[in-house]
């Protein structure tokens, strides 16, 4: 495969600008310098589109997609633009082909750069590595020393994310309360909008978990027990990750701080190789102040510790991500328990959006940006389907650096 990288960003752009010209037939004009937001322009399907290109090494994550889709949603660019487009030269992390579907973003669209011509979607993304092969299940814990911090609905919806990104997961129900079962039953399928099909999630108490005989599944993750010793220590030694969560309020900073400490002690001594995710779970972003001041208390509380442990982490509520208070989570199984329905995760959208999905799959890709999980998934090459038109074949290097543009 070509080396698809350009050392110069703007030499990049005049190079997209070519194939869309040639390659997709749309009306390309470059946006002037230090315009924000955009690249250039076109008219895409008869509508005006802002086109922003990344040339960058590493996949998009979300973050530069909420920004783009932030962008595309204020009110002056949204009257502008109906459409808008991101490429990159490297492609994008399985969390923003599932952010973009399962939000229903149809007026942004995704496309890779690949050997020199534009691959539109997930489908069409060319893969190099053929023969990557499937490497040995991951287990994930959620864990806390204290009941009453969202411990079941992180587990449930952290599954949720990853069967969104097209992993099929299993749920271990460690605790005595048993509230997967209750909640989800015996598990929930999440198709994709787009027909094809979708992922399962598992629902399954630790006996009935046959480590022997369920290969296809692939990720595991463990509502553990509050209580430490309740938990099947030679399961809780398995875990790769371990997600801590907790909350910001006034009273209980430095109590959950202490929690933490213990949570820690507890998963170092069966566990040392795990990596510790500490997250914020109800997370109340409009108490801006407050929380920026709860949040300095509470990290000062466990930096020493983070400090001396490499694989302990702690995700800043304000600079990275949290779990954010919402009515789909507070109300997060009445349909099943109330009113006997089928069971759900509450990823449905309300006013629009859904800030469960949006923040279950930031975490799932904080975790994928911490460690290697992404080569649980077994790639496959998808021949290219077209070849760009003959005057975009002929052009070289040389010859396109003389395109006057």
């Amino acid at each position: 495969m070509a080396d698809d990288h350009f050392e110069n960003a703007y030499d990049f752009e005049k190079h997209i600008k070519l194939v869309l010209t040639y390659g997709e037939g749309w009306d390309i004009t470059l946006a002037e310098k230090n315009t924000k937001g955009y690249d250039m322009t076109g008219l895409v399907d008869g509508k005006k589109t802002a086109i922003q290109v990344k040339n960058i090494k590493r996949k998009l994550y979300l973050p530069q997609i909420k920004k783009f889709e932030a962008f595309m949603d204020q009110p002056d660019i949204k009257s502008e633009f109906p459409k808008g487009i991101i490429i990159s030269s490297s492609g994008f992390a399985d969390t923003v082909y599932a952010y973009i579907e399962s939000e229903g973003l149809n007026h942004i669209k995704l496309g890779t750069f690949k050997d020199g011509r534009i691959a539109w979607g997930k489908d069409e993304v060319v893969i190099e590595n053929v023969d990557l092969p499937v490497t040995r299940t991951k287990y994930i814990g959620v864990f806390t020393s204290k009941g009453g911090v969202g411990k079941t609905t992180v587990s449930a919806h952290l599954a949720g994310a990853f069967a969104l990104c097209g992993y099929d997961v299993a749920l271990l129900d460690l605790d005595v309360q048993g509230n997967l079962r209750k909640l989800l039953g015996e598990g929930v399928y999440l198709p994709r909008k787009d027909g094809k099909l979708g992922a399962e999630i598992t629902v399954l108490d630790h006996n009935e978990w046959d480590a022997a005989s369920e290969t296809d599944t692939k990720i595991i993750i463990c509502d553990c027990n509050p209580e430490f010793d309740k938990n099947p220590k030679e399961l809780m030694a398995k875990f790769d990750y371990c997600i801590i969560p907790t909350t910001l309020n006034p009273l209980g900073v430095n109590k959950n701080a202490d929690v933490i400490k213990r949570t820690f002690n507890d998963i170092r001594s069966v566990n040392k190789q795990a990596e510790l995710f500490v997250v914020i779970n109800n997370f109340y972003a409009s108490e801006e102040k407050r929380n920026r001041t709860m949040n300095r208390v509470l990290r000062s509380n466990i930096e020493s510790m983070i400090g001396k442990d490499s694989k302990c982490y702690y995700i800043d509520p304000i600079d990275d991500l949290a779990i954010r208070f919402s009515k789909q989570l507070l109300y997060w199984g009445y349909a099943s328990l109330i009113e006997n329905a089928e069971p759900q995760l509450a990823f449905t959208a309300y006013g629009g959006r859904s800030y469960p999905r949006s923040d279950f799959l930031s975490l799932a890709e904080y975790i994928v940006d911490h460690s290697h999980i992404e080569e649980l998934k077994v790639k496959s090459v998808h021949q290219d389907a077209q070849q760009l038109v003959d005057k975009v074949d002929v052009i070289s290097a040389k010859e396109l650096e003389d395109v006057s543009l």
